[in-house]
């Protein structure tokens, strides 16, 4: 990326943390700079002078930026780490806070009978992967899992699978023998194996047909199954739960495929 374009970035990621325009490219002008004046910034930045003053009062407050009261005043920008330190803490408060002002509002209009089958679409990798997080973390009894993908298998995914309490099952499949030995040093008290389901396999897909992502069953009632888009590389699921026992036992047997009997705790 050339230094444009990361100025750029650096910019627009600051907007999307919380701060206006003039207040992020001020501070990445300065994070630029040992020191600055505020005719130094607003010329490099294209900050109306008038304008840079009040965005440093506001990243002052909030500790991103220092201020050295002489003439004319000299600003600087605080280190880099303590500076990302700074802003990862101010998000994470505000998200938490979030979360506890959405735990208190009032359900409207609640369905007194949840539906015995549910199916919903999911759209992108992180929320697909929060759902599968999840999902494993209330596991109870058995997790079934089959990666079609080795970047699939994030530090994320290996921590929630680690995690799962002792006397659950824990199944996880593979496409390739490389992934499998990836999944074994990474998830030592899974069962593994190479899924037996061919059209898994991908060996007669063209690069312009999609390709299955991740299968997940959870204790035979929660299923999401994930697919990989070949122009944009995103990840779409279908996530459904309280299925009858028949639809679970299939969808169990075909993501099995490949494991042995001898080995299979619930055969």
């Amino acid at each position: 990326m050339t230094t444009t374009g990361s100025l750029e970035d650096a910019t627009e990621v600051l907007q999307q943390l919380g701060l206006k325009e003039y207040e992020a490219r001020c501070f990445v002008g300065l994070s630029r700079l040992h020191t600055g004046t505020a005719k130094r910034l607003s010329e490099m930045t294209e900050v109306p002078r008038t304008r840079v003053y009040d965005a440093i009062r506001v990243l002052e407050a909030q500790g991103l930026v220092e201020i050295q009261h002489s003439s004319p005043q000299q600003f600087r920008a605080v280190p880099i780490d303590e500076a990302t330190e700074t802003l990862r803490d101010q998000y994470e408060a505000r998200v938490e806070r979030l979360h506890d002002a959405l735990d208190t509002v009032e359900i409207v209009d609640e369905d007194e009978e949840t539906p015995v089958q549910q199916v919903w679409a999911m759209s992108g990798r992180d929320p697909i992967e929060n759902r599968t997080n999840q999902l494993i973390e209330d596991a109870s009894e058995e997790i079934v899992l089959v990666l079609g993908d080795e970047s699939l298998l994030t530090e994320d995914l290996v921590a929630s699978l680690n995690g799962a309490v002792a006397d659950v099952d824990l199944l996880i499949g593979a496409l390739t023998e490389s992934l499998q030995e990836q999944i074994q040093t990474a998830v030592p008290d899974a069962t593994t194996f190479i899924s037996g389901l061919e059209w898994l396999h991908g060996e007669d897909v063209t690069d312009d047909e999609t390709a299955i992502g991740r299968l997940l069953l959870a204790d035979r009632s929660a299923i999401l199954v994930s697919s990989i888009m070949p122009d944009s590389k995103e990840e779409r699921a279908v996530f459904g739960e309280g299925f009858g026992n028949g639809l679970v036992v299939i969808a169990r047997r075909l993501m099995a495929q490949g494991l042995l009997t001898a080995r299979d705790p619930k055969q």
